[in-house]
């Protein structure tokens, strides 16, 4: 597996970053759209992802950005 590249998502649209922060999934809890806080934003391999803690149990949540989430 390669490294990282750090990714600014701040430097994101204030809509397109609270739609990401929003629209999650906890594998932990197994609930939708419980929020996530402290995103950060990478890219490995090619394809980018926005990883931070579940705002329900601390639990850390991906979101994989897809062609139409781009």
């Amino acid at each position: 597996m390669g490294t990282p590249t750090s990714r600014d998502f701040y430097a994101r649209d204030k809509e397109e970053q609270k739609a990401f922060l929003e629209t999650t999934w906890c594998d932990h809890c197994m609930k939708a759209d419980l929020g996530m806080q402290g995103p950060v934003e990478y890219e490995l391999e090619g394809t980018i992802f926005i990883e931070g803690q579940c705002l329900q149990c601390g639990q850390a949540v991906y979101t994989e950005l897809t062609d139409d989430d781009i």
